[in-house]
């Protein structure tokens, strides 16, 4: 399950204006709630509890329905992104193979867990289903670099390339 993330929020006045702005302009669409919290994503770069409660607040629409859909749909992130996105592989290929365990290491290596940003804001580790390398499993990707046919062990030296 998708949970708010454990740093503080940043967002700026010209952020919450820009989407004040596009929120008055759109109210009336309708079906606006999707469309309202991508717009909302692609400005702050997540959907924290305060974004929501700006675009719940200008459409007049309940929070436990934004909140629904933000966690429904994979698109939506309820945590900021590091500099170095950390994405493991789940699907079946890359699972069977010991994922779960590579997954494990990260963690433990990082000090999160998925879906959570490290609260120097340098990496964000997450989940995902297939990537499209079964043959490489178990895969995991940094900022889109594909590493595969991973051990647990592998974890810290990769790890270590990008603290540099």
């Amino acid at each position: 399950m998708k949970k708010f993330s454990n740093i503080p929020f940043k967002g700026t006045p010209e952020q919450e204006a820009q989407l004040r702005d596009w929120l008055r302009q759109n109210r009336d669409m309708q079906g606006v709630a999707m469309p309202a919290l991508q717009k909302a994503q692609e400005i702050y770069g997540y959907l924290p509890i305060e974004v929501q409660q700006i675009v719940a607040d200008e459409l007049d629409i309940p929070m436990s329905e934004l909140y629904g859909i933000s966690t429904f749909y994979a698109q939506f992130s309820l945590s900021p992104k590091g500099e170095k996105d950390i994405s493991v592989c789940l699907g079946t290929a890359c699972y069977v193979k010991g994922a779960g365990a590579i997954m494990d290491e990260l963690s433990k290596e990082l000090g999160i867990e998925a879906d959570e940003c490290t609260p120097d804001g340098k990496f964000s580790l997450s989940a995902c289903r297939c990537i499209g390398a079964c043959g490489l499993a178990p895969v995991i990707t940094v900022n889109g670099e594909v590493y595969g046919r991973l051990v647990p062990e592998d974890i810290p030296g990769i790890i270590a390339k990008y603290r540099d």
